[in-house]
This record gives C-alpha cells, sequence and structure tokens, in this order.
C-alpha cells in the first residue's frame, strides 16, 4: 500500500515534489532544536494549493495521517512526524509567493510557504510594515506563524499573529478548499472561521495562503539598553514610560543577566554594552511617525525621569539603527546560547497577567530553589504583554542523558504556580508533542471537550498532525 501511495503521490506532483531517500527526508523529521525525531514514508512539496488539496484528498482517501509542516523552526514538536513512519509531512516551502500588496488597503496576500523576512521587506518596499517580528524570522514560514498564532517582540503595540490577519485559505481535512482570502476589516456574515485555524498547529486544517495587515512604516525608532535593580523597578519602568511615550512603545523586554551571561559566552561578537553589573535589564523600542530627533529627546526625558526615581541605575541609548540591531541580537540570541551548553534545558513559555509577573518570579524561584537547589534560571521575554521564557536547568542533567529530557518535575513545578495566577502555561509556543498532557491536565473538561468536538467535526478521521495538542 505504501508503495502504492508514494506512486500517486508522484503522479500528482511530479519527481521534485515526492522526496523518499532518507539523506532527502533528514531535515524534515528532526526539530530544530533535535529534540524531537521521527519518521516519514515521504515528503511532499506541493507546488500550489490545488496541489494541496489533491495530496490531502488521496491521503483522505488512503487513510493516510498527514503533518503540515512550515519552517519546521518550532519549539514543541508540532512539525515533526511521528516514530512510526507511516506519516506523509506536507512542506509548503515550495508555496512561497508573495500574491498581493495593496498599500491603499493596507494588506499584503501571501502563500503559507513565505518566509517571514520576506513578507516584511515586501511590506517595506511600499512603505508599510508588518509587525511580526520574532528571532527566527530569517528562516519560519508564514503558514507556521499562523498555525501557532506566534507572538514576538510587538505584541504590546500590534497583537498576535491572531490579530494581524484578515483572511486565510485553507486546504480542509477531505480536500475542499476554502477561500476566505478577503482583504476586509468588517464582514460580519456568522462565525469567523479563521480563527478555527489560526492556533491550531495543523490539526484542523491546512492553511495555504493568507491576507495580512500592513501598518504605516514608523519613520523613527529609538532604542534603549537599560540596567534595573528587579522586576518590580521593571513594571515600575514600563508604567512610567507609558505616561511619556504612550503607544509609541513597540516593545519592551526583561531579561536577567545570567540569561545574557550565556549569550557573552557563546555568541561572538556580544558584550555588555554597560560599565557594571546588574541582575535585570530592560530593552525597549519605540516608534513613531515623526521625526527620530524628537522621538529619542522623549526617551532621554522618560530615562531621566527613571534615574531620579531610581527604577533605573544605568542606560545606553542607541546611536544608530546599527547599534540597535547590536542590543536586539543580543536579546534574540538568548535561546541560542543556552543551546551551546551541555545541560538539558526546560523550557516553560508561560504568561500571568502584566502586574504580577514579579510577585512570579519570585514565587517561582523560591519554589524551584526549594526543590532543586542547583537550579539556574534564564529568564526572560515580553513584560509589556505578560509573557515570560522562564527556563531553568539543573546543572547536573546533561542533554546527553536521555534520562534528563523528563521534565515533569521542572515543568510540574513552574506550571502549578502559573495556574494559581490565572496565568498560561503556553503563551507563544503552542501544544505541539511537548505539552498535550499538561493541556490535558490544565484544561478545563468543558474547553477540552469543545476542542475535541471542532477536531472531529471537521477531522473525524483524525488524520491532520495526529497527536498534536490533542
Amino acid at each position: 500500500m505504501a508503495q502504492q501511495l508514494i506512486s500517486a503521490l508522484n503522479t500528482l506532483l511530479g519527481p521534485q515534489g515526492v522526496l523518499t531517500a532518507a539523506a532527502d527526508l533528514e531535515p524534515y523529521v528532526v526539530d530544530w532544536r533535535g529534540v524531537y525525531r521521527g519518521a516519514a514514508a515521504a515528503v511532499v512539496r506541493p507546488a500550489n494549493t490545488a496541489q494541496v488539496a489533491a495530496v490531502m484528498k488521496l491521503c483522505a482517501e488512503t487513510r493516510t495521517p498527514l503533518v503540515p509542516q512550515g519552517g519546521n523552526t518550532g519549539m514543541c514538536g508540532a512539525s515533526v512526524p511521528n516514530a512510526a513512519g507511516n506519516e506523509i509531512v506536507l512542506s509548503l516551502a515550495r508555496m512561497n509567493r508573495i500574491l498581493e500588496v495593496d498599500p491603499l488597503n493596507n494588506t499584503l496576500t501571501a502563500e503559507a510557504g513565505c518566509v517571514l523576512a520576506a513578507i516584511q521587506q515586501a511590506a517595506a518596499a511600499v512603505d508599510r510594515l508588518f509587525p511580526l517580528s520574532l528571532g527566527a524570522e530569517g528562516s519560519c514560514q508564514i503558514g507556521g506563524n499562523l498555525s501557532t498564532n506566534a507572538g514576538g517582540v510587538n505584541v504590546l503595540r500590534y497583537g498576535n499573529t491572531r490579530d494581524l490577519v484578515l483572511g486565510l485559505e485553507v486546504v480542509l481535512p477531505d480536500g475542499r478548499i476554502w477561500n476566505g482570502l478577503r482583504g476586509l476589516r468588517k464582514d460580519n456574515t456568522g462565525y469567523d472561521l479563521k480563527h478555527l485555524f489560526i492556533g491550531a498547529e495543523g490539526t484542523l486544517g491546512i492553511i495555504t495562503a493568507a491576507t495580512l495587515k500592513l501598518f504605516p512604516r514608523p519613520a523613527a525608532n529609538a532604542t534603549a539598553w537599560m540596567a534595573v535593580r528587579d522586576p518590580e523597578a521593571a513594571l515600575q519602568l514600563l508604567a512610567l514610560m507609558r505616561r511619556h511615550c504612550n503607544d509609541r512603545i513597540t516593545a519592551f523586554e526583561l531579561i536577567s543577566r545570567h540569561s545574557l551571561e550565556l549569550v557573552w559566552k557563546h555568541v561572538p561578537g556580544t558584550r555588555d554594552p554597560l560599565a557594571e553589573p546588574s541582575p535585570w535589564y530592560v530593552l525597549t523600542e519605540l516608534a513613531d511617525a515623526g521625526d527620530e530627533p524628537a522621538l529619542r529627546r522623549d526617551l532621554e526625558q522618560a530615562l531621566e525621569d527613571a534615574l531620579q526615581e531610581e527604577l533605573v541605575v544605568d542606560a545606553v541609548i542607541a546611536g544608530s539603527r546599527t547599534q540597535a540591531q547590536a542590543l536586539w541580537h543580543m536579546r534574540e540570541s538568548i535561546p541560542e546560547g543556552a543551546r551551546q551548553e551541555p545541560v538539558m534545558v526546560y523550557r516553560h513559555d508561560i504568561a500571568v497577567a502584566v502586574g504580577r509577573i514579579p510577585e512570579f518570579i519570585r514565587e517561582a524561584q523560591a519554589a524551584l530553589e526549594a526543590r532543586f537547589p542547583t537550579v539556574q534560571l534564564i529568564c526572560f521575554g515580553h513584560l509589556g504583554d505578560g509573557n515570560l521564557h522562564y527556563n531553568a536547568y539543573l546543572p547536573e542533567r546533561l542533554r546527553s542523558d536521555a534520562a534528563a529530557r523528563d521534565a515533569h518535575d521542572v515543568t510540574a513545578t513552574v506550571y502549578d504556580i502559573v495556574q494559581q495566577y490565572g496565568g498560561s502555561f503556553s503563551a507563544e509556543h503552542g501544544i505541539g508533542l511537548s505539552k498535550v498532557a499538561e493541556l490535558a491536565h490544565y484544561k478545563s473538561p468543558v474547553e477540552l471537550d469543545l476542542m475535541r468536538t471542532v477536531k472531529r467535526a471537521l477531522d473525524p478521521q483524525g488524520l491532520l498532525n495526529p497527536g498534536k495538542v490533542l
């Protein structure tokens, strides 16, 4: 049967659209962190939506499970097949065209395989901004961003990916195509179906194209790196900057020193931009339609007041975009710095209400240190929207030790506290394979039942990305 399926796929897509050799399959069956590894009967690479629909219809007829895959940069294993080798991986990488840019309507329509950076560049070419921005933007694809409802550094001002989408094109599990590529900001004609597929991690349908919101491109930017004594001071600093700068704040990142020490140790060309060490730092960026000197003066005034109120210990304002990019490079390199350590890093992508971030950090740290005396924390994230990457490692647990991958004792300690704070154990990375047990444990029975009802209605055979999310 497998050979008949491969033959049928070759007929549908041609030789360049089907991969079966082990060496060709390798990049598609392991995640970028090397944590999740599976096997696949084949990888298919359709060139257009009609081919995606034909593949999906064939899989439905033969009851073949299928795993949609974008840039394979996710953190939770959602884009990796299982180990059985009976699944097909469908890569959208060849579907990478910008279909339309409409600066008057402030929209851009792109195929799902478009790399995020290419969409940002296409928007910039017509003096517009597509504000989704994250560390993997040079390799992640917009379809994957949509499927995980990616967050990134600009959520404070522009919202998650969900907030940046006007319409979708989706191939359903039976092979039908839903064309919802509408550039409308008002459409009150029943259920807003696009939200079913955004954040569903490819379990309800295959996103093949999207119509995205664009914004006026800021004429001015100002970036500051600030040392603060603790998260409480950082939170008060955020309030002060909002008074001075209102919605011109596009990003406000809280970073622990230990996170940066791993960057300075492992990432060439990075260094501490301040003379004296501090336990905590804030990286903030402002953007405005006005002139840059005026924006910089407003930032300087805010920092002067923050220094007088002893919310900031020291600070530096980037003097150029190159310097600003160097500061952001440090922030975005934290995951890479942690990857270079031989220890197993337990990653917690959590969210609590912004005002409770300092309290959560204190309580979670105390609980971890009480249970694991050697624990080291890598805490950084988007203070402005309440999302922290609250990661931890134990020096004695090495990545080379298979037993170290069982993170339940560490993650349960963190997630139980997140639950007490009414927070989320997955703010922007999704569920995938890694958090299926946590979803079953922390979600209410009503929520889980509603999710399973939707899954059964759209994918009754359970063929799309089986084992992920639910």
